[in-house]
């Protein structure tokens, strides 16, 4: 006697799983330009360590002889693998079957996905195609009686969210429940012309109104831009890459503390260019990304949200080896003023670097929030108090490097300025508490109104306060409490990250209300 013919029908029903949707399905998938679930796996995750569980789950048909007549495997595969040598739990939706819709899932498998993630301490990457939501309307012609909506799992999305990372990548429509564990992340990615998010598809909006397409609805480049996705991709290698790259900066869990890796650049260069990258006008933008590539170990920086909150580049990246999160100013995009959406970029990225233990470096060129009706209208005033709240609750050391602008309430929030400050400045930098380009004016608008040759005494005028403005005189005030040479900015923070690194302790990020 043994279990030989059990374990001949474990390998069947394996094997029947491994067809997942079908000939016609998975053929379908791939017409699409798509990868199917299982390639996906292969491809994502190291060679060999993917360990499935709930591989044979599904919906059986049984004949009068209760022997199995067909099966269709649930709407998603799910594991164990490593990433890099790092333990990963994968979650990933299978379009092939059913279009990937909740009524043909058994959702168990994904709250045991994300519970396992969170109580075992290892990230969680999902690859996400397809609804995840109620179904469609045929499916109560078979359970005929509609259901308050109930979302199973949510409640472990919120409490895994708070202690290891999330990350999801868009691999086609991604709608309902799909699109909020998309947006449910700490970092998402979208693949150009092969993935759409929306909360309902187009036959929802043509009901409404609106006759678009899955790509006017919620293709990349609405939602690349809007910040509903982090970073946009030309294919599903390159999410992988990118989910991967992302991760490689973050510790397991927040009981983790991020992990330095041996450094491969000297932590002594220094860049001759940098003397004169920013254009001795005031005007004049420069590059802001140069200026990160030249700080950073080399090769090392990697930006998140590119195409949305303009005004400010985001990402992570090394420094002699430890990972860091990095904000710098951007002045091609309005001066770097400070709009709604960079605002909001701006708290996320605090968050994301508080709650995984990144320092952080800030390369400050800001004018200020925005002004006008435009920003007003998109709420910049209670945008910008929660991210200089949000500033103020970051738990982890914040290095300033200024550049250029410091000005206003946002030009304040380049750190929580009660703590230590910090804090290198540029000979470049320019701050107060508003610009004096057209502030001279109105102060002095009587005497120039009665000056006999009015530009002649502008002109003393800003000859005057030119000379205040010296970043050399606020230095004196230990206002600025260093004023350096653009070419010592990588020793600087080399030794910042050392110093750094012993503060940063493991443990949950809260912060208290934010207005």
């Amino acid at each position: 006697m043994s279990w030989k013919k059990s374990i001949e029908e474990l390998r069947r029903r394996e094997r029947l799983s491994e067809k997942m949707g079908g000939e016609e399905p998975v053929s379908r998938q791939r017409g699409r330009g798509k990868l199917t679930v299982r390639e996906r796996v292969a491809f994502l995750a190291d060679p060999g360590s993917f360990h499935e569980v709930g591989k044979i789950a599904g919906k059986a048909t049984y004949g009068p002889d209760d022997e199995l007549e067909a099966f269709t495997p649930s709407t998603s595969v799910t594991g164990r693998a490593t990433l890099d040598g790092k333990p990963t739990v994968i979650l990933a939706d299978d379009f092939t079957v059913r279009g990937g819709a909740s009524d043909a899932a058994i959702w168990q498998k994904m709250v045991q996905s994300i519970r396992m993630a969170t109580e075992y301490r290892m990230p969680l990457v999902q690859m996400i195609d397809g609804t995840g939501g109620g179904g469609s309307v045929k499916s109560l012609e078979k359970d005929p009686r509609t259901y308050i909506p109930e979302t199973p799992g949510w409640n472990e999305i919120v409490h895994g969210m708070t202690q290891v990372p999330f990350v999801s990548l868009a691999l086609g429509p991604c709608a309902g429940m799909g699109a909020g564990r998309v947006a449910a992340s700490h970092f998402s990615v979208m693949v150009k012309e092969l993935s759409q998010v929306f909360v309902a598809g187009p036959p929802v909006a043509i009901a409404l109104g609106e006759n678009v397409t899955k790509e006017e609805l919620g293709g990349w480049k609405i939602q690349g831009q809007n910040g509903t996705v982090d970073n946009v991709v030309d294919s599903e290698a390159d999410a992988f890459e990118a989910a991967r790259r992302f991760l490689s900066y973050l510790p397991p869990s927040v009981h983790h503390l991020p992990e330095r890796t041996a450094p491969t650049d000297d932590p002594k260069r220094k860049e001759d260019f940098l003397l004169s990258i920013v254009p001795t006008d005031g005007k004049t933008p420069y590059k802001p990304r140069r200026i990160i590539e030249a700080a950073v170990d080399r090769h090392s920086f990697f930006e998140i949200g590119h195409d949305w909150g303009r005004g400010m580049v985001c990402g992570l990246a090394r420094i002699d080896g430890y990972p860091v999160g990095i904000l710098a100013g951007d002045p091609f995009f309005l001066d770097g003023a400070w709009t709604a959406d960079v605002c909001d970029k701006v708290t996320r990225h605090m968050d994301l670097c508080s709650m995984f233990h990144l320092p952080v470096v800030h390369f400050v060129d800001c004018p200020g929030f925005a002004v006008g009706v435009k920003a007003e209208t998109a709420g910049v005033t209670r945008a910008g108090v929660r991210t200089m709240t949000a500033i103020y609750q970051a738990s982890v050391p914040v290095c300033s490097v200024v550049i250029r602008k410091a000005y206003g309430l946002a030009g304040s929030a380049m750190m929580n300025q009660s703590r230590t400050k910090w804090r290198y400045c540029w000979p470049s930098g320019d701050w107060g508490s508003l610009p004096m380009a057209g502030g001279i004016e109105a102060a002095f608008r009587k005497e120039l109104a009665e000056a006999e040759n009015p530009e002649e005494l502008k002109a003393q005028l800003y000859r005057k306060f030119e000379a205040i403005r010296s970043p050399f005189r606020t230095a004196e005030s230990f206002l600025a409490e260093e004023i350096i040479d653009p070419r010592d900015t990588r020793p600087l923070l080399v030794d910042f990250m050392h110093h750094a690194a012993r503060i940063v302790e493991t443990g949950e990020f809260r912060h208290g209300y934010r207005p």
